[in-house]
């Protein structure tokens, strides 16, 4: 008989290439996959064991240790090739009937599951009244929010983002879980007034967090080392990530002739992508350097692919400006590193960070469809050592006082607490439930 752990918790993460050591850039596969990792690992440290569920694909192995506490199952639906996060969905039912006959294998009791982005919410719905668990919901971005600030035929939207499906989905998931955990403020308000009516009380703000043992400030020679070992001379403007439209690359190159024209000797690093680039991102990235050629800047930027994870904490201390210029931006986890690592950063206002930090204290912040701002905005920084100085001073020290995991995690358990003693009800664990709590029944009806 397999032993049972009662403090087990589960996160559910269906989408993308989640790994040990993942490689961001891939598709569907960037900040989320950290949140999720990060925020294991720090549960571990408190004493539970986690399990993070997600989808097995491309002959991935079954289980994988990330470390002594933590663990990732992939479990299949679907078929053998990757499926992306907007027509997921459709597959889930199947996950959550594999799901369950694994856990009744191995008889574990889980007495929490933190789901994460709306094809896992669906999971976490679906599994959690079979299991007794409470479930925790981390939107990380919202249906509604990203349908009515997308740019293109409406029609044409709704085909590549599944915008109906989804917003029905998320209201099921919002009105069923137990608590949804908003990264902003401003996903808080979204959640409450919008269509999907969250009641406030069941709804908790807590940021994303950051691995304060690897992003933290160095000295500037140690700085000027990096660059150096980058090929890098002259001011250096950073922006990373995964190839994404809404990541806003093109916003940002069309900022730069402003930046240029003020500091000539700037350059822009976009290390953006993958090393195995798929078709829809090639285009992306054709067209970003078709950009820069029409713009007439292509000779001071520097384009390049997928940073391996123990090199980014260097590239933002490499650079003397971190640029976040998404069209749409939940909170961005980007940024807060590079914050981290003492690195001024500008943030777009099209997103939740901006309403968290002091401008010109913590963070600069501009709107990015205005390029002429953002630009400006950009070489303040390159400019005005001052600025650049008080940047470099306080953004790390917000960065410490909000946002590292451990806050995130002792944050999200006193968040659940908090709700289940509205119902006169104890954060406590409980004995394993009776093996026919948990059949081999489908959990999935029309």
């Amino acid at each position: 008989m397999k032993s049972r752990d009662p403090r087990r918790i589960m996160m559910i993460t269906t989408h993308g290439y989640v790994g040990a050591e993942p490689e961001f850039g891939m598709p569907d596969t960037g900040g989320q996959v950290v949140y999720v990792l990060e925020l294991s690992k720090c549960m571990a440290r408190m004493g539970y064991r986690v399990d993070i569920l997600t989808r097995r694909f491309d002959d991935q192995p079954m289980i994988e240790t990330v470390n002594k506490r933590v663990r990732i199952v992939r479990l299949p639906c679907g078929g053998e090739h990757f499926i992306p996060k907007e027509t997921l969905c459709d597959s889930i039912p199947e996950w959550v009937e594999n799901a369950a006959r694994w856990i009744k294998v191995e008889r574990l009791k889980y007495t929490l599951l933190n789901s994460h982005y709306w094809d896992a919410g669906l999971a976490g719905h679906l599994l959690a009244s079979r299991l007794g668990a409470s479930h925790i919901h981390t939107p990380h971005s919202i249906g509604a929010w990203k349908r009515d600030n997308m740019d293109g035929d409406p029609l044409e939207l709704e085909a590549r983002y599944n915008f109906h499906q989804r917003i029905r989905t998320e209201k099921v998931i919002y009105d069923e879980c137990d608590l949804v955990v908003a990264t902003t403020p401003t996903q808080r308000d979204l959640l409450i007034d919008s269509e999907y009516d969250v009641p406030r009380d069941k709804i908790r703000v807590i940021p994303p967090g950051y691995d304060d043992q690897r992003f933290y400030p160095v000295s500037l020679a140690s700085r000027t080392a990096m660059k150096r070992n980058l090929g890098v001379r002259g001011p250096l403007v950073l922006a990373l990530g995964r190839l994404a439209k809404n990541k806003g690359y093109d916003l940002l190159l069309r900022a730069m002739p402003v930046v240029f024209q003020r500091v000539p000797e700037a350059r822009l690093l976009l290390a953006i992508g993958s090393s195995e680039p798929n078709e829809a991102e090639r285009q992306i990235l054709n067209g970003l350097h078709d950009l820069a050629r029409e713009l007439k800047i292509d000779k001071q930027v520097i384009f390049k692919d997928y940073i391996p994870d123990d090199q980014l904490a260097d590239h933002y201390r490499a650079a003397d400006v971190f640029a976040l210029s998404s069209r749409y931006e939940p909170f961005g986890m980007t940024a807060i590193e590079a914050m981290a690592c003492g690195t001024p950063v500008v943030a777009t206002t099209e997103g939740g960070l901006c309403e968290q930090v002091a401008w010109g204290i913590e963070a600069l912040y501009a709107n990015p469809f205005d390029h002429e701002a953002f630009g400006h905005t950009l070489a303040i920084v390159l400019q005005h050592p001052r600025i650049s100085a008080q940047l470099a001073k306080f953004g790390p020290r917000k960065a410490r006082a909000s946002y590292t995991w451990s806050g995130v995690a002792q944050q999200l358990l006193l968040a659940l607490e908090a709700r289940r003693e509205l119902y006169n009800s104890e954060f406590r664990i409980e004995e394993a439930p009776p093996n026919d709590l948990i059949t081999e029944e489908p959990l999935w009806s029309a």
